[in-house]
């Protein structure tokens, strides 16, 4: 009996646990590791498009210099070239124009530094804008010529009665010519009609036949010379103007102006640059390579024009106050008695001139 009590509670006791057993949570499945994957959210905005790159800073230091073609440019042939070698490094920035009104607004705005003038054009600045633009040297003295197909003009007073085409006015050359005229008794544009063209256009028409008196400056001069052999040079009007000035005054036609921004330092490193360009220019053992580089650098048409004009081209450097002073005065004075606003209203005071 006993033994049969103990057989059934021992059943009792595994029926419960199996219960208990079936009752109990099943545990929640361990979650995923994050393996650092992250999902980003959906864009569909227009990507941005980079800036653009800044433009590169000038370099310190740097000169803008700006030169004419013709007479006025001929002696800075060597440097140009000299630029374009990075003998200077980054030191200047060379343009070349055909138009001094266009350099001249340039010098004034600030975009040259430097440049090739009329000397008549550089006063006229200088009283303009209150003495920010001045002179730091002469480069080229007297260029300019009458030229004949014929020959009957031996003298000014031959011109009385003629009809003259010239170039270049309300400038120096203009201004040259009526004291050339009125010194030897003539009155311009009634003793003498005088039709002013533009350079090249005046060239073209000389050397093609269909004038037959002009006045032109070298190289252009001997453009036509060389292209037209029934012209000749009729008179050098340097002769004509140092037969004329009683006060000594020199003919003195292009010089080297100077902006506001420029440092003493740096005209004064310009001026010895440009001055060993002239002294390569102007030297005869360099005359073939010369004349190649005014072609080369658009200065002048042709190296042969170059070579033949060159030792006409007045091409010199006169720096310093005093002697600019001396070679200007008597000149300026002749022009403002002309006209004074070729020289923009007044005689220079001494501020104009750049140098000791």
């Amino acid at each position: 009996m006993k033994k049969l009590i103990a057989i059934l509670l021992c059943l009792m006791l595994v029926f419960s646990l199996a219960a208990c057993a079936e009752q109990a949570p099943k545990p929640e499945p361990a979650p995923e590791p994050d393996t650092g994957t992250v999902t980003e959210p959906e864009n569909n905005a227009e990507p941005e498009p980079e800036p653009e790159p800044e433009p590169a800073p000038e370099p310190a230091g740097h000169v803008s210099v700006g030169f004419l073609k013709g007479p006025t440019g001929m002696g800075a042939a060597y440097f140009m070239e000299q630029v374009e070698n990075g003998d200077y490094g980054d030191t200047y920035k060379v343009t070349l124009d055909t138009d001094p009104s266009a350099v001249a607004s340039a010098l004034v705005s600030g975009e040259l530094g430097i440049a090739s003038l009329p000397t008549n054009a550089a006063l006229t600045l200088y009283n303009k804008t209150s003495g920010k633009v001045r002179i730091a040297a002469i480069n080229t003295l007297g260029v300019l010529y009458i030229l004949e197909k014929g020959d009957t003009v031996n003298s000014v007073a031959d011109l009385s009665g003629k009809t003259l085409y010239a170039t270049g006015q309300g400038s120096n050359p203009e201004y040259v010519l009526n004291y050339i005229l009125s010194a030897n008794g003539l009155v311009p544009g009634e003793d003498v009609t005088i039709e002013y063209l533009p350079s090249d256009e005046l060239s073209t028409k000389m050397a093609a036949g269909d004038i037959d008196l002009c006045m032109l400056p070298v190289p252009a001069a001997t453009g036509v010379l060389m292209k037209n052999s029934e012209v000749r040079e009729a008179l050098d009007l340097t002769e004509e103007w140092n037969a004329a000035a009683t006060d000594g005054s020199i003919l003195t036609q292009g010089c080297v102006a100077i902006g506001p921004d420029v440092t003493d330092e740096q005209a004064a490193a310009f001026l010895e640059a440009l001055g060993e360009s002239i002294n390569f220019m102007t030297d005869e053992a360099n005359i073939d390579e010369a004349a190649a580089l005014a072609e080369k650098h658009g200065i002048v048409g042709a190296a042969a024009v170059a070579k033949a004009a060159m030792p006409k081209c007045g091409m010199t450097l006169i720096t310093g106050a005093d002697a600019m002073r001396d070679y200007l005065t008597g000149y300026f004075s002749v022009l403002y008695s002309a006209n004074p606003d070729s020289i923009g209203g007044s005689m220079p005071d001494d501020g104009f001139y750049w140098g000791e």
